[in-house]
């Protein structure tokens, strides 16, 4: 497929600006998911919100491109304000004995380094593996094992087919955690089966903080009950005129977890963000994105930097005697933007990017390096 990349890149409009490369930070917002947002209010304002029902059925269409992003069905797909929540239903749906065991991988994003502080009044055992280690860490009493699909500060992408097997054979539910992935990367939940699969999509499915979904497969839903329980819990919960009084008798969906009104707003800029990369095709976006990074990582490393393959579209690079903060304020001082994490500095390429934002990034960095 031949794609307009100037034609693509021209509906940034930050990136008139703004050499930006930090999309591991925040993606930038295409000018349809702005406008969908103005849209929306004015038709609120229209309506005086008297069409509130209908906006649910624009979800479910938002919905199924969210399924179709990950190769599912919309009854498998819950809204999800952020991954964190997606992360907060399960663990505190999973009914915990003393003993068991959370596997993690070493160096995760904070959101898994931070169960501790709910499994220690349990008695949950947290294991930190390293990747090396990471498949003799899981044992009979592990029930859970809840990673990131690209690590956020080193790019290291996980096999996460291989894990998948290898966790399904001895029944462990297997959380993933999209957010540093999905828009740049392809996932097919048919070839990768997961138990739960959230992503927020602030960063590279290029949406406003808010915006995010989680994939929650049938078994999954068949074990974990809801545990935000409000007016939408009830089956019926489309009859305001007569809402249900008593227990709620939830459906079978992954709509159960939701509970209350969801982020419309947020969702219908999102819904553009979609259309474009669907317009695209993930396949084209991924191979797009990582020729950028392999561009990027031949640049760093030809300034000196260390950056290993990590297969992913997140670049890391360290440079000796230097510090990788004060190298991200000097390419902000020249309006190139990336970022500094765990003593790397991170370089991150979305599909909107081209080859001239990698050699503006070269440039500066030859200059304020001193090469």
């Amino acid at each position: 497929m031949s794609v307009d990349w100037a034609g693509v890149r021209a509906q940034f409009p930050a990136l008139a600006y703004w050499t930006y490369l930090n999309s591991a930070t925040f993606g930038q917002l295409p000018r349809a998911a702005t406008e969908a947002v103005a849209r929306r209010f004015a038709h609120r304002d229209e309506l005086a919100c008297s069409d509130f029902l209908a906006w649910f059925d624009d979800m479910d269409r938002i919905r199924g491109k969210c399924a179709r992003m990950i190769h599912a069905s919309p009854d498998d797909i819950a809204f999800v304000p952020t991954a964190s929540h997606a992360l907060a239903n399960l663990i505190h749906g999973m009914q915990w004995q003393a003993g068991d065991r959370v596997v993690t991988l070493g160096g995760e994003f904070p959101n898994y380094l931070y169960m501790p502080a709910y499994g220690a009044s349990r008695s949950i055992e947290f294991v930190e593996a390293q990747w090396e280690r990471f498949f003799e860490s899981i044992d009979g009493r592990t029930r859970l094992v809840a990673i990131s699909e690209v690590n956020y500060s080193s790019g290291f992408r996980p096999p996460l087919a291989g894990i998948s097997s290898f966790l399904r054979e001895r029944g462990v539910v297997f959380f993933v955690d999209g957010t540093q992935s999905l828009g740049a990367l392809e996932f097919d939940i048919r070839n990768t089966p997961v138990d739960c699969y959230a992503v927020h999509g602030y960063k590279w499915l290029l949406s406003p903080t808010g915006a995010g979904f989680a994939y929650v497969s049938p078994e999954l839903r068949a074990r974990v009950p809801a545990t935000v329980i409000g007016w939408r819990s009830h089956k019926d919960w489309r009859n305001v005129d007569h809402l249900h009084h008593g227990t709620p008798e939830f459906v079978p969906t992954a709509e159960k977890y939701e509970g209350g009104m969801v982020t419309f707003e947020v969702l219908y800029a999102m819904e553009q963000s979609l259309d474009l990369m669907l317009g695209i095709g993930a396949g084209v976006i991924e191979n797009r994105v990582l020729e950028l990074a392999s561009l990027t990582r031949r640049v760093l490393r030809d300034l000196g930097g260390g950056s290993p393959d990590t297969g992913s579209q997140i670049v890391c690079a360290r440079f000796e005697g230097q510090d990788p903060s004060a190298l991200s304020r000097a390419l902000k001082d020249r309006r190139i933007l990336t970022s500094a994490r765990k003593g790397h500095l991170r370089v991150s390429p979305h599909f909107y990017n081209n080859e001239e934002d990698i050699a503006k990034l070269g440039w500066a960095l030859r200059e304020i390096l001193g090469r």
